[in-house]
């Protein structure tokens, strides 16, 4: 795309060489090769514009930027203004990738808790479908087969819009992402199209930086209601979620509803559920469908129904989306079970589960009662991450002393704050509970507590962290894996 044509699509103030051709927009100035547009975005910890004289000299053709280019004061070869460099970024980076989200199915999923768990579900039921895929998350960035560590749930608008490209070019006709309330409060997916957006639920979480829970659901609500540039072809909402019954009201495109109430669209009324995972019939707009499923607990039942439904939006018949829903075995770091390969296993069961939030953990939780039954104990190892909202400490503390029957409180990923003085805040509803627990700053050294405590029938959940492969202390980031160091504990148990 010429710069003349890109600075009429982004509605820009430009003066400079516009007859170049643009190659990509990249918001990061190391990225920038020959053809590349460089947008300056001011952030909370550094201005972009403060690095155009870098990207200018390794072969930016344009800068995007809020500011002048005498205010700047980098002569760069063309300059673009804009009134604010986040949606323009996206602006450009669609029309530079050519509108990618157009040539394909784009999902969107969106909510607190079950996010990552539904969109690989759905991920799943695309794969079964047509073949190949591509998926953006929490934990990884994939197109077709080629996948990288996700930086952010979702990415910038300029990696979006790119990695589209790539699936299209791939031959993905879908494509699933999870959307975040940041990256629509931060414009990174303004100028997408997508064939379904789905909602999850709606808890307590990221009051850090929405301040309020109406600010939380405003964010969230943009993904349905066309205030991102484009409307969902189809709304896929939990009305289950008070929340998402609100939400129905005033979202857009054919609208698919899902739950265990019996006005819902796509609805079960029973399942069974095990240590296996999950058996039950759903019903549909389009029928029955039998669902067999690898994934443990009623919280995934909702995930389950959520997938169902987004297939149907998107138009796979219900054979196709069993044998996708079938086929998604686990969801690394969601009710994870960790198990000792070529050893006697221990009579006992250790789950890693993402839990983060009181929500989540009350689901998890409850889950793993109903896993053991009457008969074993649930030993609960947590904890609250540092520089991040701090309303759910006591909470989740409370639901960890009241749902378990042992609680050890130990560090998340504490960050710039001191480890004991978020224990000290999650001790508070630990003391509501009422209930025994004991505190241990050291991660490492509360999951070896935990294992050592299991006896025969007991579920050790190791909760917070999921996935993640790292602990942040202070400014440093160190590695640091549950399920290794679970592992680990195990084996050095007697008789394993």
């Amino acid at each position: 795309m010429k710069l003349l044509e890109l600075s009429t699509e982004i509605g820009a103030t430009s003066g400079g060489r516009l007859d170049a051709q643009a190659r990509d927009v990249t918001h990061d100035s190391r990225e920038v090769a020959e053809g590349t547009v460089f947008v300056a975005i001011r952030g909370e910890k550094s201005d972009g514009n403060d690095y155009v004289k870098q990207a200018v000299e390794q072969g930016a053709i344009a800068v995007i930027s809020e500011r002048s280019a005498e205010s700047v004061g980098v002569d760069a070869p063309a300059w673009l203004r804009v009134t604010d460099a986040r949606k323009a970024l996206a602006l450009a980076a669609a029309a530079v990738h050519d509108h990618p989200s157009r040539r394909l199915r784009l999902i969107g999923v969106t909510g607190t808790n079950g996010k990552t768990t539904t969109a690989h579900l759905i991920d799943s039921i695309i794969r079964a479908a047509e073949g190949t895929s591509a998926i953006f998350g929490t934990i990884s960035y994939r197109v077709a087969d080629q996948a990288e560590v996700a930086g952010h749930t979702t990415p910038e608008a300029s990696d979006i819009q790119r990695m589209l490209r790539q699936a299209v070019d791939a031959g993905c006709k879908s494509a699933v992402m999870e959307v975040s309330s940041h990256a629509i409060d931060l414009h990174r997916v303004d100028a997408l199209e997508f064939a379904a957006a789905v909602f999850t639920n709606l808890t307590r979480d990221h009051l850090d930086y929405h301040k309020t829970m109406d600010s939380y659901f405003a964010a969230k609500r943009k993904l349905f209601d066309g205030e991102l540039g484009s409307e969902p072809a189809a709304s896929v909402i939990n009305c289950d979620d008070e929340y998402g019954r609100i939400l129905a009201r005033s979202a857009r495109g054919r609208l698919i509803t899902y739950g265990l109430r019996e006005d819902a669209d796509v609805r079960t009324n029973e399942f069974a559920m095990s240590a296996r995972g999950l058996l039950f019939k759903a019903e549909t707009p389009a029928g029955e469908i039998e669902v067999s499923s690898r994934l443990v607990g009623r919280p995934h039942v909702y995930n389950i129904l959520a997938g169902i439904a987004a297939g149907l939006a998107i138009g796979f018949d219900l054979e196709t989306i069993s044998r996708g829903v079938r086929d998604c075995a686990r969801v690394a770091g969601r009710f994870e079970q960790v198990t000792l390969e070529g050893s006697l296993h221990p009579q006992f069961t250790v789950v890693v589960d993402y839990a983060h939030t009181d929500d989540a953990l009350k689901n998890v939780l409850q889950t793993a009662r109903e896993v053991v039954g009457k008969h074993g104990r649930v030993i609960v190892v947590f904890g609250c991450g540092g520089d991040r909202d701090r309303t759910k400490r006591a909470p989740m503390g409370e639901l960890a002393g009241t749902l378990s029957d042992f609680a050890i409180v130990t560090s998340d990923n504490p960050r710039t704050e001191d480890p004991d003085s978020i224990i000290a805040e999650i001790e508070v509803g630990l003391h509501r509970a009422g209930a025994p627990f004991l505190k241990l700053a050291d991660r490492r050294e509360a999951i070896f507590r935990a294992i050592a405590e299991a006896r025969d029938g007991d579920l050790v959940l190791i909760a917070g962290k999921g996935h993640e492969t790292y602990q942040i202390l202070g400014q440093r980031r160190i590695h640091f894996d549950d399920r290794e160091v679970a592992r680990e504990a195990m084996k050095q148990r007697p008789g394993s």
